[in-house]
């Protein structure tokens, strides 16, 4: 079964065509500055090398009618065609197949994500008037933290307020989490809980036992949990009133500066990237150095609220660029961790590899694994449950 999977952003567009049973990728590539000047398309075929062509994009709709049309070059059947959208909000506790209402409930949760669900539900939109013979499924990503304990997912405010706002945690990152356990699962059959370490620019942690999520550390939005590229993280909620009290700062002027100017940027004063803060702490930047130890810190720290809500671990799995690429990092979390009988072989560690591996120390007490996270094919597995 070939199919089309779709990740909308605000100003960007991802696509990747696969054949789900051998997981084959015939096509894939993204489009980029959507509704900005110098748009333009970064495609591949068949394993190819990537070549970026100039597109005018002033919407999603001209980037949509590229792909679909450039794919039919291959002379592929797409046999469904799968979206990711980041909020599924009170609806979604799995992924759907879609019709007129459901699209029209992917606007109505958009407020909880209005940078990705709008351009989502467009595209998604566009699509079906496209492709009208061809099914379409969106898949997620709070789908999969939607029926965690009630304790992990409530929030102490009025019970009135709560109920017509629909506030809870939602969490994020669910696709990618949901795979980490399938991967980890084919692998050793013995997992019953995991904590999967989701590390990037964007990132988050997911206590899953026997599949199902327990506990995660975003919150109604991405904004909550660990330390991020640009995003700051969990803080005193207070800090908000503070900065509108005395700071002066507008409700948009916070969320900006929280969203898009803090986390591991805000620390370094403009690195984002850990490879760019590594290379600095190692040229003795203290900032970059205390940046590391914060993120650090952040990530063991919650990595024991996920244990605390299996009461225990027995695996643990990084993934995402940091988790899959930085064996600093790794090291580093792992150092936090030693107290709790967690171990890695420093040699095992160094491998760069693009497959599945396990890490731990032979008298490590938990296994610890890096498994490369494949949201795509993960998709494409619900696409083919629902329509094939």
């Amino acid at each position: 079964m070939n199919v089309l999977v779709i990740n909308a952003g605000s100003s960007s567009l991802k696509y990747q065509l696969l054949d789900v049973d051998t997981r084959e990728v015939y096509a894939k590539g993204n489009c980029e500055r959507i509704g900005i000047s110098g748009s333009f398309v970064g495609h591949s075929e068949m394993g190819g090398e990537k070549a970026e062509t100039k597109v005018a994009m002033p919407t999603h709709k001209e980037a949509i009618d590229w792909v679909l049309n450039n794919l039919k070059g291959l002379n592929l059947k797409i046999d469904g065609i799968g979206h990711r959208v980041v909020q599924g909000g009170w609806y979604f506790p799995e992924s759907t197949v879609v019709d007129d209402d459901v699209l029209a409930k992917v606007r109505e949760v958009a407020p909880l994500a209005p940078l990705h669900n709008y351009p989502e539900a467009d595209v998604i939109d566009l699509c079906r008037k496209a492709m009208p013979e061809v099914g379409n499924v969106i898949v997620c990503d709070t789908s999969f933290h939607y029926n965690m304990p009630a304790e992990a997912h409530t929030y102490a405010l009025p019970k009135d307020v709560v109920a017509d706002l629909h506030i809870r945690k939602y969490g994020a990152h669910g696709t990618s989490h949901r795979f980490i356990w399938r991967a980890v699962h084919e692998l050793y059959s013995d997992t019953h809980k995991l904590v999967s370490l989701h590390l990037g620019s964007g990132a988050s942690l997911c206590a899953i036992e026997d599949g199902h999520c327990m506990d995660t550390t975003m919150g109604l939005t991405p904004l909550d949990g660990l330390i991020m590229g640009t995003r700051c993280g969990t803080i005193d909620p207070a800090t908000v009133f503070y900065l509108s009290r005395e700071g002066g700062y507008t409700i948009d002027q916070i969320d900006t500066m929280m969203n898009k100017k803090s986390g591991l940027a805000g620390i370094t004063g403009g690195k984002s990237d850990m490879r760019d803060i590594e290379a600095g702490a190692e040229a003795g930047d203290e900032s970059c150095k205390l940046a590391i130890d914060m993120w650090s810190y952040r990530v063991a720290s919650q990595f024991a609220t996920m244990v605390q809500s299996m009461r225990g671990v027995d695996t643990i799995a990084f993934t995402a660029g940091v988790g899959e690429n930085s064996a600093e990092m790794r090291a580093e979390v792992v150092k936090r961790l030693e107290w709790m009988g967690i171990k890695i072989d420093d040699a095992k560690n160094a491998v760069r590899s693009g497959d599945p591996r396990d890490i731990s120390a032979e008298d490590s007490k938990i296994r610890v694994l890096v498994v490369p996270t494949n949201e795509e094919l993960m998709i494409a597995f619900d696409v083919k449950e629902l329509l094939g």
